[in-house]
């Protein structure tokens, strides 16, 4: 894996950012740098942003490979760690922004679930937002992006790499929706 100065500058200051820290009910129990969580197999919170346009389209963008986990991946959401002091609402319009340069839109909780892989262990809540504002791609975590329907995002990840922690984010709002 080759990542540039400017992602691996961005990775190491990413790895000490203090995280929300959690037990399995979602309780709070304090803040750790985010490679402790990590390392040590603690549960941290995370957002997912399932951002979609006015035709219903899902936003699909595939994250840098200076990623620690799921480099290279396509991911269905824009999220990420809700830091030390932040609300799920309060992350979820911070990565928005963050990522694909989408700020002043309405976030919908969607629900939350628990997510539980080795070195991936989050209390996620899922919002959706719609907008057609231009992406402004966050170079640091964004490669591309692109606009499909959620139903051909699916399709696609039966063969292609796509974050499993983001598919069941997505999944979960399909069947609240149907």
């Amino acid at each position: 894996m080759v990542i540039s100065e400017r992602e691996a500058a961005h990775r190491a200051a990413s790895d000490v950012e203090r995280i929300a820290w959690v037990d399995e009910q979602d309780q709070l129990l304090g803040a750790l740098p985010r490679a402790e969580l990590r390392q040590r197999g603690l549960i941290g919170r995370g957002t997912f942003i399932l951002l979609f346009n006015s035709a219903g389209e899902l936003c699909v963008h595939r994250r840098t490979l200076s990623k620690a986990i799921y480099p290279g991946y396509w991911d269905v959401a824009a999220g990420g760690m809700v830091g030390a002091g932040e609300s799920y609402a309060e992350s979820a319009a911070r990565e928005l922004h963050e990522e694909l340069g989408i700020a002043g839109v309405a976030l919908h909780e969607q629900g939350r679930f628990f997510f539980d892989q080795p070195d991936n262990r989050l209390w996620c809540a899922v919002f959706a937002a719609v907008s057609d504002a231009p992406l402004v791609l966050q170079p640091e975590e964004v490669m591309a992006a692109r606009f499909m329907t959620p139903e051909q995002a699916l399709a696609e990840a039966a063969t292609q790499p796509y974050c499993p922690d983001s598919l069941q984010a997505l999944r979960m709002y399909l069947a609240a929706r149907s």
